[in-house]
């Protein structure tokens, strides 16, 4: 399997669903800042609420960073609002829900499982620009934590304005960054 780092995004157009209303989304939707995409197997499922909750809590933490989320499954923007009407929790998510009933994107990110008709549990990060600069993918029953992803998000942030620096393990910002040289190599 090829890796998917700086994947440019292709066209897309779905609908999708957010705060009560719904609108169709395009790929121009995701750029000009970063974005999230983060895929999840089904609406009124079990460890679904719990990430889109976590999600909820963090955002504006994501939009401080100038980022949009947009969380995707297989199901129809009106099943994500009978969701929302039917649940407090989905009720309060900030962020759009993107309808992908026929697979679009989750065919274009790898992470359709066909003869279920579900995504796997997985997360894109892409930058100002569209291309895929972090990403990770989980079978069905690991649920994420959103403050990790802010945390990545901050350090892939930090990493596309200062090319020069990289972040270590655990770093969050204001701690010390690295400069990779020849003079590092070995001491850490």
């Amino acid at each position: 399997m090829a890796h998917m780092i700086n994947k440019e995004l292709e066209p897309f157009s779905v609908m999708g669903y957010r705060c009560g209303d719904s609108r169709p989304y395009t790929q121009e939707d995701l750029l000009g800042h970063w974005s999230v995409l983060f895929f999840y197997p089904a609406d009124f499922t079990f460890v679904c609420p719990t990430e889109l909750k976590d999600l909820s809590e963090q955002y504006e933490g994501f939009q401080a960073e100038d980022c949009e989320i947009y969380s995707v499954s297989e199901d129809t923007h009106f099943v994500h609002k009978a969701w929302a009407d039917a649940s407090d929790t989905i009720k309060a998510i900030p962020f759009p829900m993107l309808a992908d009933p026929a697979g679009v994107l989750a065919r274009q990110f790898g992470v359709l499982l066909e003869e279920e008709g579900q995504a796997l549990r997985a997360t894109f990060l892409l930058n100002p620009q569209g291309r895929i600069v972090l990403y990770e993918i989980h079978d069905l029953g690991i649920g994420r934590s959103a403050q990790e992803l802010l945390r990545k998000l901050q350090a892939a942030r930090f990493v596309a304005e200062h090319g020069d620096q990289v972040c270590p393990a655990h770093w969050h910002p204001g701690e010390e960054t690295l400069t990779p040289s020849l003079d590092l190599v070995g001491l850490l």
